[in-house]
């Protein structure tokens, strides 16, 4: 899942694009508004991270122009201000989820997870698909009951593949489940990483599409 953080606090930026990154995630940060409605401009985000306090304005007014245009990325806020009528403000403003710091980072990934569930239509954990199961909160895959090992980058391709069952995925929007902003991307990433996830979950797992890109069957 690719995920937009908005924190200016830069122990606290790091520390949680450090944790997300480990939890397959790729994470683009930044500190300021401005810099997070450009990147909402030229990027599809999964989930956004919000903070409601930030040098150039309110976290507040971003997701209420988010929401004002139609756009229904969720957002959790995550904010040091515990009142009640902040907490008021950023739900009725179209926030998903509010957390209040200081907080531990396993129970950030799990609102991660339940927002990402929910708004992915399935709020089951577990997945099934023929012989292989996978506990996507446990991140842990079996193939005909036998544990399967993964790595952080072969779960985030699972992930979004099972974001998005039965659609043929372009090799772009899998870069992007893989790499944040920046990061050196190697030109054959995706076909490795397929290949490795057909080695290892069975041949028939992922399906190439000719000249389009890769689709998981439901």
């Amino acid at each position: 899942m690719r995920i937009l953080l908005v924190e200016d606090e830069p122990n606290l930026g790091a520390a949680v694009r450090e944790h997300i990154n480990g939890q397959a995630h790729a994470v683009d940060w930044f500190m300021r508004l401005d810099d997070a409605e450009a990147a909402l401009a030229g990027m599809n985000y999964e989930l956004i991270l919000l903070d409601l306090h930030l040098p150039d304005g309110r976290g507040c007014d971003l997701l209420k122009r988010l929401r004002g245009r139609g756009d229904k990325t969720p957002v959790i806020i995550v904010t040091a201000h515990d009142r009640v009528s902040d907490r008021i403000e950023g739900l009725n403003a179209g926030a998903d989820d509010y957390l209040v710091k200081p907080f531990d980072l396993d129970e950030l990934t799990a609102r991660i997870q339940a927002v990402a569930r929910r708004h992915g239509g399935n709020p089951n954990p577990t997945v099934k698909i023929d012989n292989v199961e996978i506990d996507r909160v446990g991140r842990r895959a079996t193939l005909d009951g036998k544990s399967v090992d993964l790595t952080s980058r072969e779960w985030a391709l699972l992930t979004q593949f099972l974001r998005h069952p039965s659609v043929v995925l372009s090799k772009g929007q899998l870069e992007d489940a893989l790499y944040e902003f920046g990061a050196e991307i190697e030109s054959n990433a995706v076909e490795v990483y397929v290949s490795r996830l057909r080695k290892k979950l069975g041949r028939n797992f992922i399906h190439t599409v000719r000249g389009i890109g890769y689709r998981l069957e439901a």
